[in-house]
């Protein structure tokens, strides 16, 4: 018997059947009839298997009838921030990601199928409360759904919310891909429920020192238990399958630093019983795909979605990923909003930093703004803001000023420019830091210097976690020193500024 293994993820697939019964068909050749069973993809494995020679290529299935995925911009990195390599977060290898739209050659030999470690347990559901407005706006408490996609991963869904009881909570997803056929189930029971999804990683404490992935933790996340926790976007990822979950849900909000990626399917034989010849290899794979697309296509047309999704996917080899920008986030219906805005973040680095990001499109324009903002701080009582975003044109001198209520500061110009980005410093002693803390939002204002009656852009920033943060930031810095200085000498704010900032002590 041919077994035709379809590939999703990162490994081989255990699972046997779509929905109910197995998707089987037969090939006769001489008298003698193969049956070929084509399973869903993909779980992620270690073991070998037995592959179709070098010289079979699986045929491409019919052309898709939607618009192919214009070639974007390549996926834009956070260039103001970087990861501690001492941090306790889950982490998890990933395989060698292509930019959007890059040309990858095939390899001249079957390359290894990319691997995740073995401690990436199978996704697991947890009950998570976190600290006030953690989630969002009043909200405190959501689903962790953590691991790769396995044979058991939507009836584990379903058998963990009926343990919760009817509760309305987001789930954030952290997925490196899996079952196919698992992903469309869970995305189908998702849009029943009406339920919200996004992407980010949680860190469960009651986990310890014990890694987020291993055996402990997975027990404690399935033990139905509510259990306590943080949410991390920047750096959580949902790919391969992952995304067809994502694009289920009628609710859906992706963070501006999370990463979707999506990649070719693979198709694999293993048979028993007689060696089949390579034209009837050729007929099983092309089925197989044709199969395969057939069954993620109805899905999308169902959702009302675009199916550029596929089309994409498919441009890229299963050795290889694809970054989605935000542009084909939105194209392909996983997230539709024009703005962006991550809540403020703390990251305990080798010091301390306060970050967020928001991306934004005018009305008109196909691509969206970056906007990057981080706060650092000397000791508890100096603190330093800076802003990355897209170079404005320079036509004359442009000031940039931030302002809640009462509170208006004015940012060093001109800028630091590095290519099409520039960025923007300035300082703030305490009081003025928990000022800006306490308001809801700020208002971040561009206008031209010596201008009659300047035209003032205003762009509003967010304060959700700000005061959290601020907190915990204040708590990572030495204590305060009473410095004098002669008369008429400059502040000397450090001694070792950010490489970041440009500006000088507000006065």
């Amino acid at each position: 018997m041919i077994q035709l293994q379809v590939f999703w993820a990162w490994g081989r697939v255990t699972m046997v059947s779509f929905g109910e019964t197995p998707l089987a068909f037969g090939i006769r050749r001489g008298g003698r009839q193969l049956a070929a069973v084509l399973l869903a993809a993909a779980l992620m494995g270690s073991s070998s298997f037995a592959a179709a020679p070098a010289t079979t290529k699986p045929p491409m299935s019919k052309p898709l009838t939607s618009k192919p995925a214009a070639s974007p911009k390549p996926a834009m990195l956070p260039a103001l921030l970087q990861r501690s390599a001492t941090q306790a977060k889950p982490a998890a290898e990933k395989p060698a990601f292509v930019k959007p739209g890059a040309e990858t050659k095939p390899a001249a030999k079957p390359a290894a199928s990319p691997r995740i470690p073995d401690n990436s347990a199978p996704i697991a559901f947890a009950l998570v409360k976190g600290a006030p407005d953690s989630c969002g706006p009043g909200c405190d408490s959501w689903i962790a759904a953590e691991g790769k996609i396995d044979g058991g991963a939507a009836a584990r869904l379903r058998k963990f919310m009926k343990q919760i009881g009817d509760r309305k909570l987001p789930i954030y997803f952290n997925s490196p891909g899996g079952n196919l056929e698992q992903a469309l189930a869970m995305g189908n029971w998702l849009r029943e429920k009406k339920a919200a999804v996004r992407v980010g990683r949680t860190t469960v404490r009651e986990c310890g020192f014990e890694s987020q992935e291993g055996d402990v933790c997975t027990r404690l996340k399935l033990s139905g238990r509510e259990l306590h926790g943080e949410i991390w976007t920047r750096g959580a990822m949902c790919n391969s399958a992952c995304p067809y979950i994502i694009i289920g849900a009628p609710n859906r909000e992706l963070a501006p630093d999370v990463t979707l990626a999506v990649h070719s399917p693979r198709v694999i034989l293993n048979f028993t019983g007689g060696v089949p010849t390579r034209e009837m290899r050729v007929q099983a794979l092309q089925r197989a795909m044709e199969r395969a697309d057939k069954m993620v296509l109805d899905y999308i047309n169902k959702l009302g979605a675009d199916a550029g999704l596929l089309t994409a996917a498919r441009s890229v080899p299963f050795e290889s990923m694809r970054i989605l920008t935000r542009e084909e986030i939105v194209r392909f219906a996983l997230d539709r909003r024009d703005r962006v805005e991550s809540p403020w973040m703390f990251e305990a680095a080798n010091r301390g930093i306060a970050y967020k990001t928001i991306l934004t499109r005018k009305d008109g324009e196909t691509a969206f703004r970056t906007t990057r903002f981080q706060l650092v701080c000397f000791d508890q009582d100096r603190f330093e803001l800076d802003v990355e975003r897209n170079a404005v044109p320079a036509i004359g001198i442009n000031a940039l000023s931030i302002a809640s209520g009462d509170l208006k500061l004015s940012f060093l110009s001109p800028p630091r420019r590095t290519g099409e980005r520039e960025t923007w410093g300035v300082f703030l002693n305490g009081v003025q830091m928990r000022t800006l803390a306490a308001a809801p939002s700020a208002d971040l204002s561009d206008a031209p210097l010596n201008a009659v009656r300047p035209a003032v852009a205003t762009f509003p920033v967010g304060s959700d976690g700000l005061q959290n943060v601020l907190k915990k930031l204040t708590e990572s810095c030495p204590p305060s020193k009473a410095v004098v200085y002669p008369s008429g000498t400059p502040v000397p704010w450090t001694n070792n500024p950010s490489p970041q900032a440009s500006a000088q002590p507000v006065r």
